[in-house]
């Protein structure tokens, strides 16, 4: 009787996306069902691309998630960048440059 092979594991296809003003990476990777968003960021080339990234909040579609969510098949991670000014320090500012127009 013939030993039975061991079966892989099923891989699923998923995006890992991050932009910058200038340069947007949007990668395709291939991974086991299962995986995490944080361990499919670690398999990804996503760091040697942008070697000073440091990943700070991300999301699937539009969604804020954490690191341990299991993907899915066709799921895009979004890696968010910091805010170089708060939105509403932001519009204050506008609001006063309309005020003193």
């Amino acid at each position: 009787m013939a030993n039975p092979q061991p079966k892989k594991p099923e891989m699923i296809t998923i995006e890992v996306a991050y932009a910058e003003p200038q340069q947007q990476w949007l990668l395709q990777e291939r991974v086991p069902a299962g995986t995490t968003v944080g361990e499919a960021l670690k398999r990804s080339q996503i760091h040697e691309l942008v070697p000073h990234l440091k990943i700070d909040r991300v999301g699937i579609w539009y969604k804020p998630v954490k690191l341990d969510q299991p993907l899915q098949d066709g799921d895009r991670i979004e890696i968010y960048r910091p805010l170089l000014i708060d939105p509403k320090e932001r519009r204050r500012k506008e609001a006063r440059k309309k005020k003193t127009s």
